[in-house]
């Protein structure tokens, strides 16, 4: 097989839905498309200190169903849900059609790719040491549970004249296994000397169902 960088699309349909959920004709799959894109770029431009980490849309006729998963509901919704409100009419504006939000709490942070993405960033935009923050982020996902975390930087690094990649890598990733739970990660961290891509796979284990012990003795007892 070939190298597959984003692991979330090779399992698409195996292990993992589709972020965006609907159906459309040829006259309005474009349409569509282009209004899914322009939601989450508004969500990732305006809402980037509310720790979102995925957000899927479902659709119907005349409306849109936004769900966003973030490890801060308290900063998406807000005091008396006014944020809520404000980013519902925002959306209704950018999609021109009547949105309903869904709030979702992520309750582990440290395992998701994009939500440490997003940490390294914030990191990297203070001057933090680059290869200090990316092994202090790989160590706290497997302290939290991760069987595998790499972390990938590549840009202008501490200021250098020549962009360059580091790399850290703790445990295993397991990219061509279906069955493996391997979630992924992209940001970028704007610094004073030029955007960061950043990179993160984390592996949260197997999702194959394993045998119980009783139905395997059941085959072994007809084999024999």
């Amino acid at each position: 097989m070939g190298h597959k960088v984003r692991p979330t699309s090779l399992r698409m349909g195996v292990t993992r839905g589709w972020p965006s959920r609907w159906y459309a004709d040829k006259k309005r799959f474009a349409q569509y498309l282009v209004e899914d894109a322009r939601v989450r770029r508004f969500i990732a431009k305006n809402y980037r200190y509310a720790a979102i980490s995925e957000v899927e849309i479902e659709r119907t006729n005349d409306s849109i169903h936004v769900i966003l998963h973030t490890a801060r509901p308290g900063v998406v919704i807000g005091r008396r849900g006014v944020e809520v409100d404000r980013l519902r009419s925002r959306l209704e504006e950018v999609a021109g059609k009547s949105v309903k939000i869904t709030i979702q709490e992520v309750t582990r942070p440290e395992l998701s790719a994009t939500l440490l993405g997003q940490s390294i960033a914030e990191q990297l935009e203070k001057r933090a040491p680059f290869r200090r923050t990316m092994r202090r982020v790989a160590e706290m996902a497997r302290e939290m549970g991760a069987l595998g975390v790499k972390v990938q930087l590549a840009g202008r690094l501490a200021g250098s004249e020549m962009a360059r990649r580091e790399k850290v890598l703790e445990g295993s990733i397991p990219l061509h296994t279906l069955d493996a739970d391997v979630d992924f990660g992209f940001t970028e961290a704007m610094t004073q000397y030029g955007n960061i891509g950043i990179k993160v796979w984390v592996y949260k284990g197997s999702l194959k169902k394993e045998k119980p012990a009783h139905a395997s003795d059941a085959e072994a007892g007809q084999v024999s």
